[in-house]
């Protein structure tokens, strides 16, 4: 039997509710903000001391970078989620194999979409509608960067697997050092050394091996259940696993569509400042959002494994805890927004042209508040289907409210208005999400899933 870790204490599948929660909780919270947070620093280096076009460039990349994360979190979440309904079992030696398969399929995947993407460049570029004139901001922050998306491909698949294994302070712990090492280097490369994009790509791949090679540390304890082994077999399994992570790769890509759909609508109708402009509103709906996922991560590991042992209360107690979090936070997210906007908007924008580019943002955040009032308790049943395992009735939520819905009345809503109130779309989008996520819920609920899975 293996002994267990610190961090395995108050275990999933058999210790006290709330003190399990938070002690998966609090360490993700923690990692989620501080990557969170370096982003954040990004943002406000380069929109004070490089532009306000370097940052619309920036945004510019994001759908690349959704569909290359879109398919390691895929496998990631879904072969996490399949181990932890193996470790639920008692079978270590499956939980292992599946934990293996996924750490070298992501790797081979990212090292051929990494090679792909350089080679193909410019042609990306075209594809993103971008106007040629941001072709060279792109092409500096882009073949930089790219290469080091390797290791944050390796970080995203040991994350997840290592927070279920027990070691939630290890992933925490990465998380924090990669960003502090983040925003040091954004002040030395950017501020000091005049680098600009350039220099915020430096940084941040940098920045990016860090947690990956703390990560590491995990394979030198004794005390770990998961051991990774090159030499597999059924390989086919990372695809029944990678289906079960659909949903969260429907997000990831979604992430990228929409972004795609908002700047060309706003570089036709607001120009460059335009998309500046969303993208320090993205900035700070991502705070939000981080904490929303990193309740739904929690929720995940204690679910999947419980689900794996049967056991209804542990789930039941679970859910009501993740969703008493989400109700407090997105009442504090909702307050910061509404009463702090335009100083938080500041922040990233230097006093110089940009007062044009402050008020569409303040603009932006009037139509888009409400999203926190549905967003938070939609990734949660989104996250607690994939963790009983039903994989299609967990992307139909997701697809619903990442995609189809707010591609949708985007399209809509920016014919019918000839301003930016289209942006409205994302709000409704994520309420008619939300009574459809009920639905599955009740269908599904814990009493229900568990005994159908018997």
């Amino acid at each position: 039997m293996t002994t267990a870790s610190p961090d395995q204490d108050s275990h999933a599948l058999d210790g006290p509710i709330i003190g399990t929660f938070f002690r998966y909780l609090i360490p993700s919270m923690v990692g989620m903000l501080a990557m969170m947070s370096a982003s954040l620093v990004d943002g406000i280096f380069i929109g004070n001391f490089v532009g306000i076009r370097a940052l619309a460039a920036v945004n510019l990349l994001i759908p690349i970078m959704s569909i290359l994360f879109g398919v390691g979190l895929m496998l990631s979440i879904g072969g996490s989620v399949r181990a932890g309904k193996y470790l639920g079992e008692k079978d270590t030696s499956a939980a292992s194999a599946i934990f293996s398969k996924t750490l070298s399929s992501v790797l081979v995947y990212g090292t051929a979409v990494i090679v792909m993407g350089l080679v193909f460049e410019s042609h990306l570029f075209r594809g993103l509608g971008a106007d040629e004139s941001l072709f060279p901001l792109m092409s500096e922050y882009y073949r930089i960067l790219m290469p080091f998306l390797l290791a944050q491909l390796g970080t995203i698949v040991l994350y997840f697997f290592i927070r279920l294994d027990g070691f939630p302070s290890l992933t925490a712990t990465a998380l924090v050092v990669g960003a502090i090492i983040n925003i040091a280097l954004d002040y030395l490369f950017i501020f000091v050394f005049k680098w600009e994009l350039a220099g915020a790509a430096w940084a941040t791949g940098i920045s990016q091996i860090i947690p990956f090679l703390v990560l590491l540390l995990y394979f030198f304890s004794k005390k770990r259940k998961l051991h990774y082994k090159l030499k597999q077999r059924n390989w086919s399994e990372v695809f029944k696993a990678a289906y079960n992570g659909l949903s969260e790769f429907i997000n990831e890509i979604s992430a990228g569509v929409i972004t795609f759909i908002f700047n060309w609508m706003l570089i036709q109708r607001a120009g460059v400042e335009g998309v500046a402009a969303i993208t320090v509103v993205n900035y700070l709906m991502m705070i939000g959002f981080m904490i929303f996922f990193s309740v739904g991560d929690t929720s995940q590991v204690m679910i999947s494994q419980n689900f794996g042992a049967k056991n209804t209360q542990r789930i039941r107690h679970f859910l009501m805890l993740a969703g008493l979090s989400i109700g407090v936070v997105s009442l504090l997210v909702i307050f910061m927004l509404l009463s702090f906007s335009e100083t938080l908007i500041s922040l990233f924008l230097s006093d110089e042209g940009s007062a044009a580019t402050i008020g569409l943002a303040s603009s932006f955040v009037d139509y888009t508040w409400p999203v926190f009032l549905f967003v938070g308790i939609n990734m949660l049943i989104s996250g607690y289907l994939t963790a009983i395992h039903l994989a299609f009735q967990s992307a139909v939520v997701a697809v619903c409210r990442s995609l189809v819905l707010p591609a949708g009345l985007l399209i809509a809503l920016y014919f019918f208005f000839n301003d930016n109130r289209f942006v409205i779309a994302l709000p409704i989008a994520e309420g008619i999400t939300f009574v459809i996520a009920l639905v599955y819920f009740w269908r599904h609920r814990p009493t229900r899933a568990v005994a159908l899975a018997k």
